[in-house]
């Protein structure tokens, strides 16, 4: 009978989640969605010093934004959900010292008394002989009265996997296939530290057997670690799970993504106006993609047509200008009443609220086809609620040519009772102006935009002007007629 589907992400909370995290987070939620299985979070908190409650609530606040669910795991600092004892590591001591003393009494674990400079001497001399740098073995056969000796010297001492000295270890990947890997080129693994704690690697193996992993899907740095962690399930007598190592994830300049190529954290793409549901789109096509390459993913799609089988090798990149395209897609096809909900942290971070002015349906829909971001959308649309502020380009360029004032002054008194004030009626009485003065479309125009908005460029000017209303279109003409004084 094939196992349930149950996939992870595993986090150490030692910073933000950031892209390549984010990923690999989503492609485990798709997985599992895809194939109706269950989702967990966990959290990898092993590194006691680096360790924050601050990053943890800001994975949980990171993973909630981008609309991926868990059916397993912290739901904040005294609450968890799921059957097990905690999805916290450090509060799951007692499971992990069972299972490190089931290794000793086996001879599959040992005790190293190595200290931090002895191991940056071995480093260092097997770079310096361009040998791969990893620990020699020296304590391996250490007996028990050298053990001792050790011990009575004040030394301290991890504990370390012994891995097999012959053979291979093949990872079978669910996206690379078969992975060989010589043993005797794999390190004896630290999988408890001289304070008493678990390491990653170990911790993950009792956990993702414990939890019922059925897949552990994760970016392919962690491939070098899988042999050792395979030869451990094995010494457990556990069957492991099955493997997928994604892509690395690259900038547009083809080195390995960071923050030079943007925001470090998930959490400040939402800051930047990016939508959750286009983060999940992005994000889907890094290392991924349809056998049609298909770009844009409405509502569940992306869960029906997710797989492993389209999965690829090679790097992905990770490029913010396409994101931004892509986030505009989606915001041109967002009811308006959605993106006004949408945008209303940064209406009210920008002070803006209608107070008698057009609604904000009115004046968001005449720029709606212009939006990129979220953050975008008030200072598109901020000069109908606060008084024009004319862009020293705007003055220069247009108030300040010739005859612009009286044309100015001409159209407050030839609008002041025109009706209707509608943009296909406005447009023939401001193109009938021009021609009974003989002045080109432009030189009233540009003059009549900017006085009533300040700047040079914004919506389809009649039907903008409609919505400003008669009012306060008169008004803001007079106005900039004496600013020009």
């Amino acid at each position: 009978m094939t196992k349930p589907v149950r996939t992870r992400f595993a986090p150490s909370p030692t910073g933000f989640l950031h892209i390549g995290g984010a990923r690999t987070t989503l492609f485990n939620w798709l997985f599992a969605r895809h194939h109706g299985g269950q989702f967990i979070l966990r959290i990898e908190d092993t590194d006691e010093v680096r360790s924050t409650e601050d990053s943890v609530q800001a994975i949980l606040d990171s993973v909630s934004w981008l609309g991926l669910d868990w059916d397993e795991g912290p739901l904040d600092f005294g609450r968890e959900k799921g059957p097990h004892q905690s999805y916290f590591q450090m509060k799951r001591l007692d499971i992990y010292q069972k299972h490190i003393k089931q290794l000793l009494d086996a001879g599959r674990a040992y005790r190293c008394y190595c200290t931090k400079e002895e191991l940056d001497a071995m480093r260092r001399l097997a770079q310096l002989e361009k040998r791969p740098p990893r620990y020699d073995g020296r304590c391996r056969g250490l007996t028990e009265a050298q053990r001792k000796e050790q011990e009575a010297a004040g030394k301290t001492f991890s504990l370390r996997f012994r891995m097999p000295d012959e053979g291979t270890t093949v990872v079978p990947d669910l996206i690379r296939g078969n992975v060989t890997f010589e043993n005797n080129l794999q390190q004896d693994l630290v999988i408890q530290k001289t304070t008493g704690g678990p390491t990653y690697n170990f911790a993950c193996v009792v956990d993702d057997h414990l939890m019922e992993m059925s897949h552990v899907i994760r970016g392919d740095e962690h491939l070098s670690n899988t042999p050792s962690q395979i030869q451990m399930y094995k010494a457990l007598g556990w069957e492991p799970p099955l493997f997928a190592h994604l892509s690395m994830i690259l900038g547009p300049d083809g080195t390995k993504l960071s923050k030079r190529h943007g925001a470090t954290s998930v959490l400040e793409y939402k800051q930047q106006g990016y939508l959750p549901a286009v983060m999940r789109n992005y994000l889907a096509l890094l290392g991924w993609a349809t056998t049609d390459s298909q770009q844009i993913f409405a509502g569940e799609e992306l869960i029906s047509k997710f797989d492993l089988a389209g999965c690829q090798k090679n790097p992905a990149t990770f490029d913010t200008v396409k994101l931004t395209w892509m986030n505009g897609e989606y915001l041109r096809k967002t009811p308006v009443s959605e993106l006004i909900a949408l945008a209303k942290p940064f209406f009210d971070a920008a002070g803006l609220k209608p107070n008698g002015g057009p609604s904000l349906e009115k004046t968001v829909a005449l720029e709606h086809e212009k939006f990129k971001l979220l953050t975008e959308i008030p200072s598109l649309v901020d000069f109908f609620y606060k008084p024009v502020e004319i862009t020293p380009k705007a003055m220069d360029k247009v108030l300040r040519a010739p005859g612009a004032k009286d044309v100015l002054l001409g159209l407050a008194d030839d609008l002041k009772a025109f009706d209707p004030f509608t943009d296909k009626a406005l447009e023939e009485r401001v193109r009938k102006f021009c021609a009974d003065r003989s002045l080109k479309p432009g030189q009233v125009f540009h003059p009549l935009r900017v006085a009533c908005t300040g700047r040079t460029e914004g919506p389809t000017l009649f039907l903008m002007l409609e919505v400003m209303g008669r009012e306060t279109v008169v008004s803001r003409l007079k106005d900039a007629a004496a600013k020009l004084n």
